[in-house]
């Protein structure tokens, strides 16, 4: 099965939020769990293998690194608390925070116009403005960073 990268975004966001509820659970059985929701096909069925690695990047990295892209986010939180934020935008947050700090083959204004994206379609306009604000104040740090 090929997917795009918009796809794959959304699987890692669908995994890191299902993972939210359940931690426990190893991010790889997740992911299979994920892919076989959007190929209607049993989990037993989707082997390791079969999981695009750029999904296993996303989702494993967002989950070691949460820790980092939590303390970055709350930054930029303008009046703001981590707690506050419902969890469908904070993982967004986390995926595209996660993208621009240790991805150097994703532009960061990709990344920011994909968490666009995931909020459209898993949020609402007004979470949309928001993601907006706290990714193009990280995404100015970051740029000016690299420089």
């Amino acid at each position: 099965m090929e997917l795009t990268r918009h796809q794959i975004r959304q699987l890692a966001f669908q995994a890191l939020f299902a993972r939210s509820f359940n931690e426990a659970q190893p991010v790889a059985e997740i992911l299979a769990y994920v892919l076989a929701e959007s190929a209607d096909v049993p989990a037993e069925e989707v082997a390791t293998s079969e999981i695009p690695s750029y999904l296993t990047l996303l989702a494993e990295g967002v989950t070691e690194k949460q820790p980092e892209l939590d303390e970055l986010i709350s930054t930029h939180l303008n009046k703001w608390r981590l707690e506050r934020i419902s969890k469908t935008d904070l993982i967004i947050l986390r995926l595209a925070t996660f993208e621009m700090l240790y991805l150097d083959n994703v532009p960061p204004k990709v990344s920011l116009n994909e968490a666009l994206e995931l909020t459209k379609e898993f949020s609402g306009d007004e979470s949309r403005r928001f993601v907006n604000g706290v990714l193009s104040s990280i995404m100015h740090k970051v740029d000016s960073e690299k420089q």
